[in-house]
């Protein structure tokens, strides 16, 4: 039958179509088809440790397979898991959580989702610190919600002040969504600004959604703090973000969780019931070894992210034309361009973060992800989740594309 491009068709939903595709996939996925049409590109694109997942926790993923652990689960995960996350977030954080509050998604991502679902109605506002996680703003969009952001400026390192948030806020705010530590910056609040964000929070009513899913990538030993340890009146409004990606490089198994007021875990859970039932049975089990085995893989596996830092920042420094600030969290480094805009650089005008990516990965060959969707078009985002050997090359490459 041939298509009668006359056919008028019913509109597809409105709040699908205004939801952008994810920007740091769109670089991944243009750096791979380069690979493999044959082009030696290093790629610093997706936030994905290039660690193996620790041994013990692949085997609890194979016995789980043996042993018959195929079938359905709760659509909030396992009675294992749950506790096991409850009894790391208390023994980590220091915030007591009962197993009938955590609710398990398919990922960190998925969690957030969730999370946005049973709290925002169309008309409600959705306060987010820039530069953010692209899916922050567009998870708000597929909710109906309005996302509004602040400007956290590198001057004060891209953290936004409690003024800053009170005068964000409006009738219709409901809630604010905190990274931290940060993707894309690194940066870290301390106890002192957690706390005089959440007293502005709790002044206003507001619900917090705090993603905290690279709480043990911390620097320099510096502390971490969970914004829910501040006290009853905070931990009551916020629904903690946690997952096994990033601190046990499990990016593919598809584990998040949440944690919050059984009211709101209850919510969740019906959402999740209705929407993806529970995740992958055999990547629960195998994330109860993750989080209730042994944890010296995890501080491993921060000590080379840290060394790692320590070298980008020293090298992007050196390099005329950009520069970036000590992440003091995460795996990433915000790359200051601001310089390079106006520029012509691999044939192409350089006018903000796209430009420049997009230059660097064709006549470069290296994969950076472009802040523009991240609220900051002056900056690209390098990831630190990769071999030093990549690290140093993509660097020699990034100097000498400026260079030439």
């Amino acid at each position: 039958m041939e298509r009668n491009d006359n056919l008028n068709m019913k509109e597809i939903s409105r709040i699908a179509a205004a939801v952008a595709p994810s920007a740091t996939l769109a670089v991944d996925s243009l750096a791979k088809q380069m690979k493999a049409d044959g082009l030696d590109v290093v790629g610093f694109g997706t936030g994905e440790p290039d660690f193996d997942t620790p041994e013990h926790i692949r085997a609890a993923g194979i016995a789980a397979i043996n042993n018959g652990k195929t079938r359905y689960t709760p659509a909030a995960g396992i009675p294992e898991l749950k506790k096991a996350a409850a009894d790391r977030i208390a023994a980590d954080l220091g915030v007591t959580y009962a197993p009938s509050e955590i609710v398990v998604a398919s990922g960190a991502k998925h969690s957030i989702f969730a999370a946005l679902m049973t709290l925002c109605n169309p008309e409600d506002e959705v306060i987010i610190p820039a530069p953010y996680w692209v899916t922050y703003t567009e998870g708000v969009k597929l909710t109906g919600a309005t996302p509004v952001t602040i400007r956290a400026e590198e001057a004060n390192g891209f953290k936004i002040t409690p003024a800053q948030l009170e005068a964000a806020i409006t009738p219709k705010t409901k809630l604010f969504l905190l990274n931290n530590p940060s993707n894309p910056t690194g940066m870290l609040y301390n106890r002192e600004e957690l706390r005089a964000l959440a007293d502005v929070c709790v002044k206003h009513d507001l619900y917090i959604i705090a993603d905290e899913i690279y709480y043990s990538l911390v620097y320099d030993n510096r502390e971490f703090v969970s914004i829910a340890a501040l006290g009853e009146d905070v931990k009551e409004r916020t629904i903690l973000i946690n997952g096994i990606s990033k601190s046990y490089a499990m990016t593919g198994w598809r584990i998040g969780y949440s944690a919050s007021s059984a009211e709101l875990a209850k919510v969740m859970s019906s959402y999740l019931s209705h929407s993806t039932h529970a995740p992958s049975t055999i990547s629960q089990y195998a994330a109860v070894e993750a989080l209730a085995g042994p944890q010296d893989t995890v501080e491993d596996m921060r000590k080379v992210f840290e060394q790692r830092r320590n070298y980008i920042v020293e090298r992007i420094n050196s390099i005329d034309g950009i520069s970036c600030i000590m992440p003091e969290g995460a795996f990433y480094v915000m790359i200051n361009i601001t310089k390079q805009i106006g520029r012509t650089l691999g044939g192409r005008v350089i006018r903000d973060g796209d430009d420049f990516a997009l230059a660097l990965l064709e006549k470069g060959l290296v994969a950076l992800v472009s802040c523009s969707a991240f609220g900051d078009p002056n900056f690209v985002r390098m990831t630190y989740a990769a071999s030093m050997e990549n690290i140093t090359e993509g660097l020699d490459r990034i100097e000498r594309f400026l260079k030439d």
